[in-house]
């Protein structure tokens, strides 16, 4: 078990940059989760969707974000993890991940942060939410 992170509220861990989002990319989250909505490969159905054309999924840029959380706090110190889609992710965008630290409090006898969380491409924001994870107190 890897040692809990030291952070403080504000901090603002390294941030990850991800893409630019291909669409091999999209394919192959599509084929490793299943999400086989036309909206995500085939550009003749997005023509008619009132998209500019293909997007990824929100559960890969999820997945990204749950990555991110895990790679710098452990997954065995998430207690908890949500988003919501803000904004769809097109061929192209270059995703930048990473979070804030909010607040931190001892719960169950656990010094805890809770994370403020965003995905944001080429626009803006795409992803936001929140985590909490077990820390070390400093």
């Amino acid at each position: 078990m890897r040692i809990p992170a030291k952070v403080r509220v504000g901090e603002v861990p390294d941030t990850r940059v991800v893409g630019p989002v291909s669409q091999t990319d999209i394919v192959r989250f599509a084929g490793a989760g299943g999400d086989f909505n036309p909206l995500h490969h085939d550009p003749e159905f997005v023509e008619t969707s009132g998209f500019p054309g293909v997007i990824a999924m929100g559960q890969m840029q999820a997945g990204v974000l749950a990555g991110w959380v895990s790679d710098i706090f452990g997954v065995e110190h998430v207690r908890s993890f949500g988003v919501r889609f803000v904004a769809p992710v097109f061929l192209g965008d270059i995703l930048t991940v990473g979070g804030t630290v909010a607040t931190i409090a001892e719960t169950d006898g656990e010094s805890r942060a809770n994370l403020d969380l965003v995905v944001s491409g080429t626009k803006g924001p795409v992803v936001t939410g929140s985590a909490t994870v077990v820390v070390a107190t400093t």
